[in-house]
């Protein structure tokens, strides 16, 4: 007989954790949609032509391929035709490329699917998990204008989730290539190599990026790199401190990239303010660079303000040309990913998910006797009808086993009719939460447990 077990680096869950996970699936797609953003879904592979396109290196060893057993039967060489998709950014540069003349520009989507990377099983990291993506796509241009609209949706999303207090923290790649500028790394690639030695402070360590941008293969001189770091400790304490900080770099160092940084980052700043988004919600935070080299302009993350550890739960940036491999046409954009799996396995782990012990379903209906099976069926439609999710018990037990499934299944009123609350027109309804009982007319029946449970949802504050 077979073991069974699930493969490593997957995440699977109890039913009430499933509820947990959906309700936050739901919350990140409702905000979404409330800011206009469009629904798209990509198929789970994709070509291998079109999706390694720019990948190389570490990205195209952890792609999994697709085969099926009759193209295994037959061999052949070179790389399977399919492949499962490790990002949702390639699926949405192939969609657009290929969808582009039936598209209206700006096109603004939403994407929430799984993808698969062959990652090193570790705790907390996974192989199939869950990305929640947005992206607006320009056609030739795009304003900054929307890069500032992104920060808001980050903000109405984590405020809905209602996880703890957070921060987006936020940067501009021209900024830092400009500042690179200023201290005698001209070149763009190198330029590129030391974004990405900066993007590893939190993990590495200050000491280690001195020493990498000191050492061999960069050996920048030490006052230079000393600059370099003092500059990325850089984050700003309120609106107008961040404004104040960003005047201060384009008085000492006005080169034309750092001067476009700066502008955009101005821009972003005076309409998050117009959006609403408060501002201990955001910062100007000068480490921020984002280790992908196709983010050109804006760049961001979001932290938990009490669980640093944790580290960045939502990230993304700005970028020139979306679909360069795949058309001609400049498809500029900007977007951010919240890698909802990982995300929901940290919150879990540090005790900060609300709700995982509730169930969806919100009554279930005892069977009194045999003979009332008609009378209970009756009351659940009528509850389901009144908006209610409702489980019928289908085989007459003792009622102390009733109440004993219904409480390890997390279902919160157990719904009673015998032949006297029949013949008074009323049913008894024991509240497992509250551990009381209480009768209440059957045609209120829905009415009464709606308003019960919009009182929990309010004094739990969802």
């Amino acid at each position: 007989m077979i073991k069974p077990r699930t493969p490593p680096g997957v995440m699977e869950l109890l039913p009430r954790e499933q509820i947990a996970f959906q309700r936050m699936l739901d919350t990140v797609r409702r905000n979404y949609e409330r800011f206009g953003f469009l629904p798209v879904e990509t198929p789970v592979f994709e070509l291998s032509e079109v999706l390694l396109t720019k990948s190389g290196g570490e990205t195209e060893r952890q792609v999994y391929f697709a085969q099926s057993t009759g193209a295994l039967e037959k061999g052949g060489e070179g790389l399977p035709e399919m492949a499962l998709r490790f990002d949702l950014t390639v699926p949405l540069a192939r969609y657009v490329a290929e969808h582009e003349h039936e598209l209206a520009f700006p096109f603004r989507r939403f994407q929430i699917q799984r993808v698969y990377r062959g990652e090193r099983a570790q705790r907390g990291r996974f192989r199939e998990f869950y990305q929640c993506d947005i992206d607006v796509i320009g056609k030739d241009e795009l304003s900054v204008r929307f890069d500032a609209e992104i920060i808001a949706v980050i903000h109405s999303v984590f405020s809905e989730l209602g996880i703890g207090a957070f921060t987006v923290q936020f940067n501009n790649r021209k900024l830092m290539r400009g500042f690179f500028e200023a201290q005698g790394v001209v070149d763009a690639e190198q330029q590129a190599l030391v974004l990405r030695e900066v993007d590893k402070l939190d993990k590495r360590g200050a000491d280690y990026v001195r020493e990498t941008l000191t050492g061999e293969g960069f050996n920048l001189p030490a006052e230079g790199v000393a600059k370099i770091l003092e500059f990325v400790e850089v984050r700003s304490k309120s609106h107008d401190d961040a404004l104040s900080i960003l005047d201060k770099l384009v008085a000492q160092h006005a080169n034309a990239s750092l001067v476009e940084g700066a502008n955009e980052l101005r821009e972003v700043l005076t309409l998050v303010k117009a959006l609403g988004v408060p501002e201990g919600a955001y910062c100007l935070n000068l480490s921020i660079a984002r280790g992908l080299d196709y983010y050109t302009g804006t760049v961001y993350e979001t932290q938990l303000d009490d669980y640093p550890q944790i580290g960045s739960i939502c990230s993304g940036g700005r970028y020139e040309n979306l679909a360069s491999h795949y058309t001609k046409s400049k498809l500029p954009g900007v977007g951010i990913s919240i890698g909802m799996t990982r995300l929901f396995w940290q919150l879990r782990e540090a005790g900060l998910i609300s709700g995982i012990d509730e169930s969806s379903v919100q009554a279930m209906v005892a069977l009194m006797d045999e003979a009332r099976m008609a009378d209970s069926l009756d009351i659940a439609r009528r509850l389901r009808a009144g908006g209610i999710n409702t489980e019928v018990q289908m085989e007459p037990k003792k009622i102390g086993k009733q109440f004993q499934y219904a409480s390890r299944a997390g279902i919160r009123f157990v719904v009673l009719c015998g032949d006297d609350e029949a013949a008074r027109g009323v049913v008894a309804v024991k509240d497992l939460v509250r551990e009381q009982q209480f009768e209440v007319k059957r045609d209120e029946l829905a009415s009464t447990l709606k308003v019960e449970l919009e009182q929990a949802r309010a004094l739990a504050g969802r």
